[in-house]
């Protein structure tokens, strides 16, 4: 699942769209209140999605999706007039108001949108990360899914890919 960061000027905003991303079973990474703690994050993650609530009082959405072209997807939610403003075709958008459900569902097809573009692993990836697994099973009595999730849960909290944690978990059993 990619890094979810929400960001806009008013606290507000943030905390909603925190709540209903996180009840619906999402992970938030981030929330940012400028453009240049925006930046910074973008800067530390490399890729993820990217709410923006409203306006930032020091950065454009599509200054800032310009900006971050990697493996970023944006979705801008705000009044007629701000989306107007934004012309960055790299920028999604939705009206203010809108239902929670409409969020929700732009997510998931930015979620899809991320997971195409994001390169697969090899064959020799693949196996170093299910050794290890393997070697999570083994020291800790877990099962395979939870050995994922261990592998998963630390690179994404660490910035790292599971395969370099990988590398890490088998260099440590040598």
């Amino acid at each position: 699942m990619p890094r979810i960061i929400i960001a806009g000027a008013s606290e507000g905003s943030r905390t909603q769209l925190n709540r209903l991303l996180t009840s619906s079973g999402h992970a938030v990474f981030r929330l940012c209140a400028s453009g240049g703690e925006l930046r910074r994050t973008l800067a530390e993650c490399g890729d993820g999605i990217v709410l923006i609530a409203g306006a930032l009082p020091d950065g454009l959405p599509g200054e800032i999706a310009a900006d971050f072209e990697g493996g970023f997807r944006f979705l801008l939610i705000a009044r007629a007039d701000a989306l107007d403003a934004c012309e960055s075709t790299r920028v999604f958008k939705l009206a203010y108001p809108c239902p929670g459900s409409v969020v929700l569902g732009a997510v998931e097809m930015l979620s899809q949108l991320h997971a195409m573009s994001m390169p697969r692993r090899t064959g020799e990836d693949r196996a170093l990360v299910d050794r290890a697994k393997a070697e999570l099973m083994r020291r800790e009595g877990i099962s395979e899914a939870e050995a994922h999730r261990r592998l998963q849960r630390h690179a994404m909290s660490n910035n790292m890919k599971m395969t370099e944690y990988a590398i890490e978990i088998l260099k440590s059993s040598e």
